[in-house]
């Protein structure tokens, strides 16, 4: 049942996401309450998620980032 830390991470990764399983979340909060370095880990990517979230950050449209290509490009 023990998963290793670079397992957990993904985990947690997934968590965050909503696309961890069920299964996988039951693994992950049992690795963080024997592993001691982890619960940092956790602690600090569900605080970059929130933060990312509450920026409401938005990417560049595919038109958007072929114009910019494109200025790049005429000024080269």
């Amino acid at each position: 049942m023990m998963i290793s830390c670079e397992k957990a991470a993904l985990i947690c990764n997934k968590t965050q996401y909503r696309e961890a399983t069920f299964v996988e979340k039951m693994k992950l909060r049992f690795h963080l309450l024997v592993c001691k370095n982890c619960p940092e880990f956790a602690k600090r990517n569900t605080k970059l998620t929130t933060l990312c979230q509450k920026a409401n950050l938005q990417s560049l449209t595919v038109e958007d980032k072929r114009r910019m290509k494109e200025l790049l490009r005429e000024e080269a």
